[in-house]
């Protein structure tokens, strides 16, 4: 067979991982058993493997990226057609076979996903030998990542607008092509848009329509055409970056957008040019310079950006806005990645002389003078140095040494990336890190990398300092005027058109910290840092749900820091930070109170993984017990479990505010918290309660979670309903301790104890409220029950209310045998038949008592309205109760995947499963953020237009009108459906003599 790929190869590193090189080489051959190619694949692969070149390259690739390890082990026969054809053949086709109009469309679209990401994985591996075997450029490298992302952009694109034809939501112009005259365009920015997509990057990207164009035919008209748009972007997003067994696409980053905080993912292009004329801000016309239509209807993209041509390049900047110019460079200089040039641990974007530097150095010089001399636009950073390099802006010398050090750069991220597909550009910290990296770019010794590396961030930031020696300071946008004793009137009208309610509160707070009121702006350099980030502050405090608020909560953290000079220049460099805090200031007073006591909360936001999802219940143990095992006694244990727990808290609510995660797996990661501060402090408990009354032998309890908890669907407010459950052999004796107890008063107070340690009111407050109303006989009923008294009390006296609770009972901590016993109990006990008139009659009674209790009339409170969150938990539970003799798969805690598993079982009818899954995920977002927010009595009333923006985003509604509506619509089918399986077959049961069923 013969190797095209091989006679190409010019350079190859050696592997720095000699022996994995050896092993992932015999696993190689091992792996070639099949073959797609007509061809004997363990020949080919043999022939492959034992050319010098073949060898050496499978050896460069195994010894140094265990990700690209993967690649080829996983798919061998992608590999040996690489080798036998080229990259660029197989680029160009794997790129044509992304679209697949026989995949029919659809939200799921599970087929085009695995598509998608098996091409995805081919083409990392396909860019990386390329790459690294000296067969492309870097811009050949980058080019080609961009094609790709255009390609799988545009397959998924069409694959949704043929679902929302087959639909009926839309009619296409080209059905074998739906993104031509559909009116979506997609425009990439960053990388993507200058076709110079990283290893591993994200895309960013900017979401629009024409309403003008687009054909709509589904329902609400141009506001139906929104919500759908909307709602296809989302799916865009979830077809690209959801990970599934096949890996993902790409990071998709929507942020870029107008306002993105106030803004659905997909604007109209009126809406967008409305923005940028109005608002857009220097900032943006630098990110527009590489800005271009990457997929959908890019007629609509390419009018679009003609359009902003006046916008992006202005003929003629005032001072004002070259001065807002030069402070770019300024908000992104020495603290995004490091102060000083390094090796170890340096940022080869962010950092001092990184690719950063490069690409902003370009770029303002771009919008100074390119509004004059359009040879001066060009989206690529080495294009754009040529372009000014060519137009004297800048000398020759300079352009070329900048180019230089742009590509060895990038060089340098590539192979950062492609270790372990790692969106990561900072080296390592420890010498074997960095000397695998220098192997890996094909360097002898790490000396000789060391050595250019510093070389090119030396001459990048010498050039970058060079060009901004003289960079003046930023000027505020309106009068921001703060000093004297009376209120400047221009500066009332700024405040009121950034949106403060009331400008002389403002005044008043500000002119406060100018005279030093508090303690963190006493000094004069704290004052100066404030006096220069004023615009940004209130600019940041007015974008957020309540700005009035913002500040005065602002006020309240600014008052309980003891210095805030590090603060202001933290916020100078990371301007993200300081809309972050000014959101919780503004919407989450929860959150902000918190922020307030403990402001070393935001080092712990600065943390590169802060957005990440959490680890899972056992690791979360793992970690508290960790950091409990560092406690000193009994009560120092207590602070740290407070102190982890709110800490971790608020790691949740500001994914929740910000929408970072998974939306609907926020509530089972409150829920894994919680889990894990039982099993962490139960053990510190029993030990320091063994201390004194010793330990029952053969004997051990269980803590059972019930309700939101045990359904693991809980808000940061919700208290825990707990139950306590022991067992102890026959002839069990009193504890062994100094003071001994009989069984039944040592775990009573056992669990009296732990309650204590969750409930007790310390320096950092409070763990969790407990609601031990669950238990058996409620209120009146002991604290902890023994396991045959607790199943004998189910099986005999226990009232169908009780029973219904058990549905959303969980084992959270306890010895293994008796969290056996307790949950084959429980099934035993749901899973044994019943007489279906009574059931019914008790649930359908027991729904109108709650409901005479509970009287609401506000769909914003969505536990208890009509049609809210008790409802769907009582049709879950009811229906669990009356199938589960005969169907024991549909028990579930929780609520929705029990609506699933009835659904699966054909319990329910298909389309009642999916309205009430989406009713119970709508609520439960909702709820979810009014708990961090306001109460639901004043969302119609006294809710800000920033905290309707949070709610319509956390409900994934095109806005607060679609929200409200869509929310009114899924109460009134909740309650059609309850009257439906509970109220109107419980009104044909026969009637007692007091009138009940």
């Amino acid at each position: 067979m013969n190797f095209v790929l091989l006679d190409e190869i010019s350079r190859l590193p050696q592997p720095y991982d000699a022996a994995r090189a050896a092993r992932d080489l015999e696993n190689f051959h091992g792996a070639a058993t099949t073959t797609d190619l007509g061809a004997d694949l363990g020949a080919a692969a043999t022939a492959f493997a034992g050319h010098a070149l073949g060898d050496g390259l499978l050896r460069a690739i195994f010894g140094n990226s265990p990700f690209l390890a993967r690649c080829v082990l996983k798919d061998v026969g992608f590999m040996l057609r690489l080798a036998e054809l080229g990259p660029d053949p197989c680029l160009d086709a794997l790129i044509v076979d992304l679209d697949d109009p026989s995949d029919g469309g659809g939200p799921h679209g599970a087929s085009v996903m695995r598509r998608l990401r098996i091409a995805r994985s081919r083409v990392a591996l396909l860019v990386a030998v390329a790459d690294i075997a000296g067969l492309w450029t870097i811009e050949q490298v980058t080019t080609a990542l961009s094609r790709f992302a255009e390609a799988a952009l545009d397959a998924a694109v069409a694959h949704l607008l043929r679902g929302a034809a087959q639909a009926g939501e839309l009619r296409l112009d080209d059905h074998a092509d739906p993104n031509i005259g559909c009116g979506l365009t997609i425009l990439g920015l960053g990388k993507l848009g200058a076709y110079e997509l990283n290893y591993s990057s994200d895309i960013d990207l900017i979401i629009l329509y024409d309403p003008e164009i687009i054909h709509y035919t589904g329902r609400g008209g141009p506001h139906g055409a929104q919500a759908f748009f909307v709602r296809l972007t989302r799916n865009l997003v979830r077809l690209m970056q959801e990970r599934t067994a096949d890996g993902y696409v790409f990071r998709t980053d929507l942020r870029l957008r107008p306002d993105h905080g106030a803004t659905p993912p997909a604007l109209s292009v009126e809406a967008a040019e409305t923005y940028y004329e109005s608002l857009g801000q220097n900032w943006e016309r630098a990110a527009m310079i590489k800005a271009r239509p990457v997929a959908g209807d890019r007629a609509v993209g390419e009018a679009f950006m003609a359009a902003l041509m006046p916008f992006i390049w202005r003929r003629n900047l005032d001072f004002a806005a070259i001065q807002d110019i030069h402070s770019i460079k300024r908000q992104i200089n020495a603290h995004h990645g490091g102060a000083a040039i390094a090796v170890a641990g340096h940022n080869v974007k962010l950092g001092r002389g990184g690719i950063r530097e490069i690409e902003f150095f370009a770029q303002t010089q771009q919008l100074i003078w390119g509004g004059r001399d359009a040879g001066l636009r060009q989206r690529a950073t080495v294009k754009a140095l040529g372009a000014l390099a060519e137009a004297g802006r800048i000398d020759k010398q300079t352009c070329d040494e900048m180019s230089e050090a742009y590509g060895f750069l990038r060089r340098v991220e590539h192979r950062l990336q492609m270790i372990n597909d790692a969106q990561t550009h900072t080296l390592p910290q420890d010498d074997d890190g960095i000397e695998a990296v220098a192997v890996f770019l094909g360097y002898d010794h790490v000396d000789g990398f060391a050595h250019d590396l510093l070389a090119q961030l030396t001459l990048v930031e010498r050039h970058y300092a060079d060009l901004f020696e003289e960079a003046p300071a930023l000027a505020p946008t309106g009068n921001l005027v703060f000093t004297g004793a009376e209120d400047d009137p221009a500066t009332l009208a700024t405040l009121e058109s950034l949106g403060f309610a009331d400008g002389a509160v403002v005044g008043a707070v500000v002119r406060g910290w100018h005279h030093g009121r508090h303690r963190a702006v006493r000094s004069t350099r704290a004052r100066e840092l404030l006096t220069e980030l004023m615009p940004t502050l209130l600019g940041a405090f007015a974008r957020t749900a309540n700005p009035d608020a913002a500040l005065i909560n602002f006020n309240e953290f600014l008052s309980r820091l003891p210095a805030g000079v590090q603060l202001f220049s933290l916020f100078q460099a990371r301007p993200e930070l300081l809309e972050l805090v000014a959101e919780i200031m503004g919407t989450a007073p929860r959150l902000a109170e918190r922020l307030s006591r403990n402001a070393l909360l935001l080092d712990g936001v600065l943390s590169g993984d802060f957005s990440d999802p959490l680890p899972d219940a056992d690791a979360l143990t793992a970690e508290l017990s960790a950091a409990l095992d560092q406690a000193r006694d009994f009560e120092d244990r207590l602070e740290i479990s407070r102190r982890w727990t709110h800490d971790r808290e608020f790691q949740i609510g500001i994914q929740m505010l910000r929408g970072d995660g998974e939306a609907d797996r926020l509530g089972a990661t409150l829920a894994d918290l919680a889990d894990a501060v039982l099993r962490a402090l139960k053990p510190c408990v029993e030990d320091a309660f063994a201390e004194i009354h010793g330990r029952v032998a053969g004997a051990g309890l269980a803590v059972v979670g019930l309700g939101n908890l045990g359904g693991r669907e809980m808000t940061v407010s919700s208290d825990l309903d707990l139950t306590f459950i022991y067992n102890m052999p026959a002839d069990a004796t009193p504890s062994d301790g100094a003071k001994p107890l009989p069984a039944l008063h040592y775990f009573t107070r056992l669990s009296q104890r732990l309650i204590n340690s969750l409930t007790a009111l310390t320096g950092e407050g409070r763990l969790y409220e407990i609601d031990m109303r669950l238990r058996p006989s409620g209120k009146s009923g002991p604290v902890a029950s023994e396991i045959d008294s607790f199943l004998r009390y189910q099986r005999e006296a226990a009232w169908t209310w009780e029973h219904l609770a058990l549905t959303r009972a969980r084992v959270i901590a306890g010895p293994p045998d008796l969290t056996r016993r307790i949950e084959e109990g429980l099934r035993h006990i749901l899973t044994r038949p019943r007489d279906a008139g009574k059931l019914l009659g008790d649930v359908c009674h027991m729904r109108q008592r709650m409901a005479a209790e509970h009287p609401v009339e506000i769909s914003w409170k969505t536990k208890y309205v009509r049609g809210g969150l008790v409802d769907l938990e009582f049709i879950a539970a009811y229906l669990q109760l009356r199938h589960a003799p005969d169907h024991k798969a549909v028990l579930s805690a929780n609520t929705v995947d029990a609506f699933e598993r009835l659904g699966a079982q054909g319990l329910i009818e298909p389309t009642d499963r999916a309205a009430l899954v989406d009713a119970s995920r709508l609520m439960r977002r909702i709820r979810g953020m009014l708990r961090l927010t306001v109460d639901g009595a004043q969302v119609e009333d006294q809710a800000s237009q920033g905290l309707r923006t949070a709610l319509a985003r956390a409900g994934e509604a095109a806005d607060f009108d679609d929200l409200r509506a869509r929310l009114l619509a899924a109460q009134a089918e909740v309650r059609a459906i309850y009257a439906r399986i509970i109220d109107d077959p419980a009104a044909m049961l026969p009637k007692d003599d007091d009138g009940t069923s």
